[in-house]
Order: structure tokens, then sequence, then C-alpha cells
């Protein structure tokens, strides 16, 4: 691992917050912020005493996109202690946060532009501030939207508000990011952090970490589908083993004993290997 320049990477009472720290350049984008992100985001996977992962920007703003300084930034060389990147710079880290087995709460302060609205998209909450601007400005620059902001936000706002926002490329605010369906919740940009904090909370005392693992892929990879059929198939996989393991059994004694529940299993052990994106690891 390198060492991380264009961000930081802290873990406090099981919460890794992983944040754009350039404020200078308000958090602009570049390949090596790219290269620390994915990174980061790979050891907060791996580190079993990481339950959630906040991201948030450093400063007034979370991203305002690319570092255009030398032309589009992105497309410059990277660092040399940490492995090149396999895809475009947003699209790296998007896919990597798909990936995680921990969720994902994105707290977006100020402006979140271009890679700074796109990455966002593949996080499981998202939570603003009132004064969040956001916009996807690419064909604005003669390019298209990266990310795979094609992919994440039908899903997520539906068709109609996805055309409308990657065609016109037009900047819009918090409160019709909200209506769309974009955001969870608005907060006033003091109180934004606590609230994805006050979150990552109520998942950390409440669940089983092996499964929001497993929950958390199945919306994704079963929503997608024609039909539910493979999801029944898998409900019924699941069932018949997940309720003979000892975090369910922990789960029914909680719930009667009326107490916090204190799950056993881990995710790096827990994971059934029937699952689909399991195995094709």
């Amino acid at each position: 691992m390198g060492s991380y320049q264009q961000i930081s990477y802290a873990v406090a009472d099981s919460v890794a917050t992983i944040t754009l720290d350039r404020p200078e350049t308000r958090n602009g984008y570049s390949r090596r912020m790219a290269q620390e992100l994915r990174d980061a985001f790979g050891r907060a996977d791996a580190e079993e005493d990481v339950r959630v992962v906040v991201l948030t920007g450093a400063g007034r703003d979370f991203c305002v996109g690319a570092d255009l300084s030398g032309g589009f930034g992105v497309s410059g060389p990277g660092g040399d202690d940490f492995p090149p990147l396999d895809l475009e710079p947003a699209s790296a880290v998007s896919s990597r946060i798909f990936a995680m087995s921990k969720p994902v709460i994105a707290a977006i302060n100020g402006a979140a532009v271009g890679a700074g609205a796109t990455v966002p998209l593949a996080a499981d909450f998202r939570l603003a501030a009132t004064n969040c601007r956001l916009g996807f400005p690419f064909t604005r620059r003669g390019i298209v939207p990266e990310g795979g902001s094609s992919w994440f936000l039908p899903r997520l706002v539906g068709l109609p508000t996805a055309l409308d926002w990657l065609i016109t490329g037009r900047v819009f605010g918090a409160q019709e990011a909200l209506e769309a369906g974009l955001m969870r919740s608005l907060h006033e940009p003091d109180a934004l952090l606590d609230a994805a904090y006050d979150l990552a909370s109520e998942i950390i005392k409440h669940t089983a970490p092996v499964a929001v693992a497993i929950a958390r892929q199945m919306v994704y990879r079963m929503s997608a589908l024609n039909s539910p059929g493979s999801s029944y198939e898998l409900d019924t996989l699941l069932v018949a083993d997940l309720t003979r393991k000892p975090d369910a059994a922990e789960g029914v004694a909680s719930f009667l004993e009326k107490r916090a529940p204190k799950f056993p299993a881990a995710v790096s052990e827990g994971l059934p290997e029937y699952l689909p994106w399991v195995s094709e690891g």
C-alpha cells in the first residue's frame, strides 16, 4: 500500500471514513486520487473491525470533477506506488464500491460534479448538505457520462430523470436530488457528517455483518434480472442455510431477551461459497 496524498483514511467506532482531501483544488478528481480511493475501499473491505464506510470531502465541496489544470487531468499519470487503473478513473472506484461487502454512506457537501456525482452513485446511501449542487456535465464537455452512471442512475431515479440529468448536463440542487430519490436525506452542512455517523451506528448496532454483505449484493445482482426466478432459488438456499447458523440463533435470542445483538460471524469466513458473486471471484 502506498501513502495517501490526496485522500485521508481513518477508523473509529467500526466506521472507516474516507475523505477526498484536496480542498485547495475543491477536491479535483485525479488519477492519483482514484488509485488511492480504490486502495482505501479495498482496505476497508478487508479490515474486520470496519463495519461501515463513510465517504466525504474536505473543505466546502465534495468534488468538483476532474482536475482540468492540465486538460483532462484524470488521463495523466498516477502514482507508481499503487497498481495502475484497469478502468477509467471514476469507474475504477465505482466498481470497487459496487463489490464491497460493507455498506457505504456518501456524505455529499457543496459541489458534486462529474466524478463527484458519478462515484457516489455506487454508495448504498447518499446524504447531502442543503447547499449541495450536483451535475453530470459530460455532454457539455464533448464527452459521455462515466463511472457506470448509465447503469446506476436510471435504477436510482428512473429513466426520465436520468435522461434529463445526463443529456442536458445541467446543475441542480439538493432538493431536486432528494425529490428524485437520489438522496436519502438533507442536512445543514455542519450536521451532515453527524447524520452519516448516526446512520452508520444504527447499522452497526442492529445488523449482522454477513447478512448485510449478502443482502447488499442480492439487491444489486437480483434486481437487474428479467424475472425473480433466480432470486427465488437463491432465497431458498440462503434461508435453509443461514437459519441454522449462529448469527440467526443470536438474532432470535437477542430479540426475545430485548437486548442488543452480538453477531459472531465475520464476513471473511461467513459468505457461502455458492453465492454467484463469491464463486465469480
